[in-house]
């Protein structure tokens, strides 16, 4: 009877550390994106993705979380929505990690569906720009550098406009955002969904930062993801880089989780990536 007691406290303790490190294991996933169309004055930059951090904490006031972030000494930190949870909604914890990383680089920010559904988009974007974050509400800002431009745009979820389909809504707000962008530019993306790869590939963006399908919250080793909104079971889109013709699309697995409590063989995960000019 005892060695029955202490098997079963020895699964039992087992699984809590698998579970601790599949939800609290920061993971960096790094990716090098190279085209010949990226300015040369560009070459090197560095880009820190953060997504769907929903209520997640890693460590006293997400201090783990941006001391990783600061590691790696990104030149610009993109948040690609789900920056709170709209079942839990408490943005103050959320813009503790904001506060830390405005300290580290600038940062860009677009809306998730998560913002859209608490019905607190103004009070989350206004207190994004008083620390000093870039919002991008289908707009576009164009960084120079020694005479060379690079556009970075963001859109925002289409869950704004619930009665329409997403690959309408996202397909009107990407031409509202590029309309005068000429096409040469190297043209970057921050967008919460990745669902919609075709309407990125036939708007011949170069690339796409995006979340949402939270790399399909269980991870099969070998296959893939199980689940993911937007995309049902065994999504396509679920993590890494994806790339049709000119198009690149980094699919971010998320850092935190919402309705389903655990991530399984899927660690919260940061994204890096490095632009190298071909």
């Amino acid at each position: 009877m005892k060695n029955k007691v202490l098997k079963i406290i020895f699964i039992i303790a087992l699984v809590g550390v698998f579970l601790y490190v599949n939800n609290h294991w920061l993971q960096v996933s790094s990716h090098e994106i190279s085209s010949d169309r990226i300015p040369a004055a560009f070459d090197g930059l560095v880009i820190v993705q953060l997504s769907d951090l929903h209520d997640a904490e890693f460590g006293r006031e997400q201090v783990k979380l941006a001391e990783k972030v600061k590691k790696l000494n990104p030149d610009l930190i993109f948040l690609t929505g789900d920056l709170i949870d709209s079942n839990r909604y408490d943005l103050e914890k959320s813009l503790h990690l904001v506060r830390k990383l405005v300290g580290v680089a600038d940062v860009y920010y677009v809306t998730g569906n998560h913002e859209v559904a608490v019905n607190q988009v103004d009070e989350i974007t206004g207190a994004l720009r008083a620390l000093g974050v870039i919002v991008l509400n289908n707009e576009a800002k164009v960084l120079e550098q020694n005479g060379e431009q690079l556009v970075i745009a963001g859109i925002e979820d289409p869950l704004m406009e619930p009665a329409e389909l997403s690959e309408k809504t996202i397909a009107k707000y990407m031409d509202r955002t590029f309309d005068g962008i000429p096409d040469q530019n190297y043209r970057l993306l921050l967008s919460h969904r990745s669902e919609v790869f075709d309407v990125y590939v036939d708007r011949q963006v170069d690339l796409i930062f995006t979340g949402h399908a939270h790399g399909g919250q269980v991870r099969i080793p070998g296959i893939g993801g199980l689940f993911a909104p937007g995309q049902g079971w065994f999504p396509k889109y679920t993590a890494g880089i994806y790339t049709k013709g000119i198009t690149t699309m980094a699919v971010s697995r998320g850092l935190g989780n919402s309705i389903i409590p655990y991530r399984i063989f899927n660690r919260p995960e940061i994204v890096l990536v490095t632009l190298k000019k071909e």
